[in-house]
């Protein structure tokens, strides 16, 4: 890695003909066409010129990973176009350069949301962080936490707090909950006060789901779903549904919903929707509400950063981390988020 004046890289000097900005120079893997990760993702020499306003740059020390790899490197991710284009959703780091006015300083250490829509992504020795959607790490956090706090809680705070309201005292069903997504929901809804109950495919997965605050756990492949659901709620059922899952678990997981119950649908892990039976929400009085954690406004995105912030410094919410990948395994790490193991993948970019 190293910093060159724009002069010295061809791209970057032509787009910043008659100016004196630096840009930085590193690796990154960039998804050069759509298929297997091990024959569609390149490792290749970019420059990040210093950021424009929004934006900041950032060297990267780990990146968050998750199922959003497989579906971009797959084809299927319906909000980018055709490669090339980097992958990885979320970054932490240090910051190296800032625009004009930005309330971040060279330095910092942060994490936040890549420009991955606009062809940046985490999985690189720098890229850039929407600074709407950046935050300094909270003391409490290791670096590994860090990269993969943003993605996950801010789509947990979007359904759970924004989308579908959920309220001390009721109970929440997260499917797939040693997921990313899951684990961000299962310690999103203890903080939030809610009784929480863990869906997940082992033993060794609900472990983990209790280690990070589940009340109760359910094997959906060992057990009655439903009838466990209605054993632990006393017949009434989940008041809402974390569903990042989709396909049948997520229509077996809607037979214990309560009355007046939500379903937050947050993706589709499985590889389908979940068939939504109007007649049968009618009936039932049960809604599904769509979730896409987009940003507000400036000063709404603001506080629910802050809210977040303030949930990681008390120590109510932390990233349940699971394996740690070297910067050289990427294409091998996307191509396991097909069956990830228990916790959140993460990324080590640089080693210090």
């Amino acid at each position: 890695m190293k910093k060159v004046p724009a002069s010295c890289d061809a791209d970057a000097g032509d787009r910043n003909k008659g100016d004196d900005r630096e840009v930085f120079s590193g690796r990154a893997w960039r998804l050069v066409k759509f298929g297997a990760p091990a024959d569609s993702i390149e490792l290749q020499q970019m420059t990040w010129p210093e950021p424009v306003p929004g934006q900041v740059l950032i060297r990267v020390r780990t990146a968050g990973a998750g199922y959003p790899d497989v579906m971009m490197a797959a084809g299927h991710f319906p909000l980018l176009g055709n490669p090339p284009f980097g992958l990885g959703e979320e970054a932490a780091g240090e910051v190296v350069a800032v625009p004009s006015g930005s309330r971040f300083s060279v330095g910092d250490q942060v994490t936040g949301i890549t420009g991955f829509l606009d062809g940046w992504g985490g999985y690189a020795e720098y890229t850039y962080l929407r600074e709407e959607s950046t935050i300094k790490i909270p003391a409490r956090m290791t670096t590994e936490q860090a990269s993969g706090f943003p993605i996950a809680f801010r789509t947990a705070y979007a359904g759970l707090v924004d989308r579908a309201p959920l309220e001390a005292g009721q109970v929440l069903l997260v499917l797939g909950a040693a997921g990313s997504s899951g684990g961000a929901a299962v310690q999103l809804g203890k903080a939030l006060g809610a009784t929480v109950i863990a869906v997940a495919g082992s033993q060794e997965k609900l472990d983990f789901c209790r280690l990070h605050g589940a009340d109760h756990g359910v094997n959906h492949r060992t057990e009655d779903l439903p009838a466990r659901v209605g054993e632990l709620t006393g017949g009434r059922g989940a008041d809402v549904i974390f569903d990042p899952v989709g396909g049948a678990t997520a229509l077996t997981a809607l037979q214990a919903i309560a009355r007046d119950g939500r379903m937050v649908l947050i993706g589709l892990a499985s590889g389908e929707p979940v068939a939504l039976n109007s007649m049968d929400m009618l009936l039932r009085n049960y809604s599904a509400v769509g979730v896409l954690a987009t940003p507000g406004s400036a000063a709404e995105e603001a506080l629910v950063w802050d809210r977040l912030a303030d949930l990681a410094d008390r120590g109510a919410i932390s990233t349940p981390v699971g394996h740690v990948y070297d910067f050289l395994d990427v294409p091998e790490m996307i191509a396991r988020q097909l069956a990830p193991t228990a916790g959140k993948s993460v990324v080590r970019i640089t080693v210090e």
